[in-house]
């Protein structure tokens, strides 16, 4: 069978799924640009702002992992999955409107709020995330996290280019409309998707979390440790420099508040462009061969950023270059990003099975939560210290640690024998 014929007929049914993946896209790039700058009003040491923006990397390392298993378990007549999504995405979208209001009453009404909206929002994600591997069969899950994650990257250029704008009108504005988005999504979410019903064999066997986890780190194959290990380094990279890109337009670059979301809506655009192709470019070369040559690529863009007001001063280039360059290079960073998303999480579900998706999905979270809460206060500290260009070397140094361990890799790939599993059935 033609491959491409064969994943067009699950692309309307993963277009609806990534519905999910917009709303995190809408919310995620507003919240990290904006919320430092919130913070920013009442603390000065950047070391302390990354040390605030890992409360919800915290959450995460601990509430997705338990929230995809309870999951996992959960059986109801709208599915295993959907239930969460229509509690706790509602529920996180009302908190996100209200982010600005509490910022401007106290440090402390701030942190309240940022945490109680990650609480929701960090327990819908697992379900989100396993949504698509519980319906789409393996051969096509690097496909459908290309179309997935270009919903996401569609949320992330209406929030970052569009919605980020209105800043400059109130600052409640932005945070408001997305809430908005985000209700409208679950609604569509509910509506259309419908969950898959696992087969007899499926359901006849469900080992304990820690029996789970025992054969997963037991069974004597390395493939998924080494993949653990090489994602939270490439997280350690992208989670150090992601909180501190709205400071660095603003404090280097010089552009206004409303603009510091640019490098993230840039490197949006890109992952829009390329998340699809990724997928399809992954089936054809591997996996990991691709992944490995994604990961060579951004610590070469990582090393170019603080170079960017070198060249404009030495090549004698216009006023504003240094910043059309450092755009540019994100823009690059966005395309090759992608790919490593797209790709990376399908591996491991090449590896799972229906009955423990979830688990497999958690300790996706557990490794990139766990670089997400230590790379802000080291890339903080390494600010304070030594300036912006030290995390950009910090960034392109993990890329290179996780390129060397991905090598061991040997499973999680399309049409591998040992890694088919039950969900491949339609």
């Amino acid at each position: 069978m033609d491959e491409s014929k064969g994943f067009r007929k699950f692309l309307l049914l993963t277009f609806l799924i990534g519905f999910g993946f917009f709303t995190m896209g809408l919310m995620d790039p507003l919240y990290d640009t904006y919320i430092p700058i919130f913070l920013k009003r009442y603390i000065n040491s950047n070391a302390l702002i990354g040390s605030v923006m890992t409360l919800d990397n915290i959450l995460q390392l601990f509430l997705i992992p338990v929230v995809s298993v309870w999951s996992d378990r959960t059986r109801t007549r709208f599915g295993r999955r959907i239930p969460f999504i229509i509690v706790m995405l509602p529920l996180s979208a009302i908190l996100f409107s209200v982010i600005p209001s509490m910022a401007a009453i106290s440090l402390a009404s701030l942190i309240i709020i940022i945490f109680l909206f990650n609480i929701f929002k960090t327990s819908v994600r697992g379900p989100v995330v396993a949504l698509m591997p519980d319906t789409i069969p393996g051969d096509y899950r690097s496909e459908a996290n290309g179309v997935i994650n270009t919903m996401g990257g569609v949320g992330l250029i209406i929030g970052t280019l569009v919605l980020a704008r209105l800043m400059a009108v109130n600052e409640s504005l932005p945070f408001v409309t997305t809430g908005g988005f985000v209700l409208l999504a679950t609604i569509i979410l509910f509506i259309f998707v419908k969950e898959r019903k696992p087969d007899t064999s499926e359901e006849e066997k469900q080992p304990s979390i820690f029996a789970s986890l025992k054969m997963i780190f037991s069974s004597g194959d390395s493939s998924v440790i080494r993949i653990l290990f090489s994602l939270f380094f490439w997280f350690m990279a992208y989670e150090g420099a992601k909180p501190f890109l709205g400071l660095y337009l603003v404090d280097v670059m010089k552009v206004s508040s409303g603009n510091a979301a640019l490098a993230q809506g840039i490197a949006g655009i890109a992952s829009v462009l390329l998340a699809i192709p990724s997928g399809y470019m992954a089936h054809k070369m591997g996996r990991r061969n691709f992944i490995r040559l994604s990961l060579t690529l951004l610590a070469l863009i990582l090393l170019l950023v603080p170079t960017t007001g070198f060249i404009s001063r030495s090549f004698a280039l216009p006023a504003g270059s240094s910043l059309i360059l450092f755009l540019i290079l994100m823009f690059f960073y966005g395309a090759v990003w992608i790919g490593v998303v797209v790709n990376s999480f399908p591996m491991l579900w090449q590896m799972a099975s229906y009955g423990n998706m979830g688990i497999y999905t958690g300790l996706y979270y557990t490794f990139s939560q766990a670089a997400a809460i230590s790379a802000p206060p080291i890339t903080g500290a390494i600010i304070d210290l030594a300036g912006y260009p030290g995390i950009f070397i910090f960034g392109s140094i993990c890329m290179l640690v996780a390129w060397f361990i991905m090598g061991g890799v040997k499973r999680g790939e399309v049409h591998s024998d040992l890694d088919q599993s039950s969900t491949q059935k339609a």
